[in-house]
């Protein structure tokens, strides 16, 4: 099914401190259980933003859609954070995680596609990625199956430790061609803008 979502997306860096509410409440959703932070509190959610920030081999980013707060990304260098030894890295590769909001009355069709599509075309267009790395929880199928969406190539499983949190993970990636061929690229993209808050 073709989907033509009428977005402008934007994706900015997050702040710990004026992001933190808003993160709070998505981590702690239900439907955010594969983060594994369900019980964290404000304090906390502010503290773990602002240590991904300040990691010289990660980045946070707020998504926001329509000049509202939408989604969550964090984009991190495979060679140096949670996959070193566990596969075997290439110069562009960029590891990616992503969060959307929970919903909130009316679905609104084709946002997920747009969003994930947005964050696709940011890691390569704007973040120079050659090749994008993903390694979700092997259970979380809804999000595996939207990343062989994406073009991802699933790899193999591998056992990551995220600061104290293992899963077992299904390695996985893409690359701009893949993405390019992928069903997410047959939706119209959304407007993608890159630009900062102040």
């Amino acid at each position: 099914m073709t989907v033509t979502p009428d977005l402008a997306v934007a994706l900015v860096r997050a702040e710990s401190r004026r992001d933190a509410p808003v993160l709070h409440e998505w981590l702690t959703h239900p439907h955010a259980a594969f983060w594994g932070m369900g019980d964290l509190d404000v304090a906390a959610v502010s503290a773990y933003v602002a240590a991904v920030v300040d990691h010289p081999h990660q980045d946070a980013w707020l998504g926001v859609v329509d000049g509202v707060a939408s989604f969550y990304a964090e984009t991190y260098d495979p060679a140096h954070v949670l996959l070193p030894g566990l596969y075997e890295a290439l110069p562009g590769d960029l590891g990616m995680h992503i969060l959307i909001s929970p919903p909130e009355g009316t679905p609104r069709h084709g946002l997920t596609d747009a969003v994930f599509a947005a964050v696709m075309a940011w890691c390569f267009d704007e973040l120079g990625a050659e090749r994008v790395v993903v390694e979700p929880d092997v259970g979380n199928d809804r999000v595996r199956r939207k990343n062989v969406r994406a073009g991802f190539t699933e790899l193999r499983e591998v056992i990551v430790d995220d600061g104290g949190h293992r899963k077992t993970a299904m390695l996985s990636v893409c690359t701009r061609d893949d993405f390019a061929r992928s069903d997410l690229t047959r939706t119209e993209p959304a407007r993608l803008e890159s630009k900062e808050r102040a």
